[in-house]
């Protein structure tokens, strides 16, 4: 059971990394203000730093990971793409990424709960990458 939780639980991770980085570079040619530019990039940083641990574990698991869903994935970028046509300013980017942070903390929470049986490095995985969308979205503040 350890095992399992563990894989899906890492799944879960994989692809809400990969949507954080996806939803990133999506704005972040549309970002004005030189600082929050660099937050941003920062944070992707990071995102990409914590996928390539979380792809180092599931290639243990001979696991080949998870890709965002489809539908979630072309829904925000159509909403990101709409929003920014309408008003294309900082204040909308950080809407748009206050968004995407909120939904990523509430999924992973939800998955964290949903597999009690994993490991504790990937628990903490899952915890790292919530507190990191979560940070992102307090250091954004300033710009809605």
């Amino acid at each position: 059971m350890i095992e399992k939780d563990t894989i899906k639980l890492l799944r879960e991770c994989d692809a809400g990394v990969k949507m954080g980085v996806s939803s990133i570079n999506d704005v972040l040619g549309y970002v004005n203000d030189g600082n929050f530019k660099k937050r941003l990039t920062d944070c992707r940083d990071e995102h990409q730093a914590l996928e390539r641990e979380i792809t180092s574990r599931l290639n243990r698991f001979d696991d080949d990971g998870k890709n965002p869903n489809p539908v979630a994935k072309g829904m925000s970028w159509m909403k990101t793409n709409v929003k920014l046509m309408v008003n294309e300013s900082d204040s909308t980017i950080a809407d748009l990424m206050t968004d995407g942070c909120n939904m990523g903390v509430k999924s992973l929470n939800k998955y964290l709960n949903q597999y009690k049986a994993a490991d504790e490095y990937t628990k903490d995985v899952t915890k790292r990458l919530i507190n990191l969308e979560e940070k992102l979205a307090v250091d954004i503040r300033s710009y809605l």
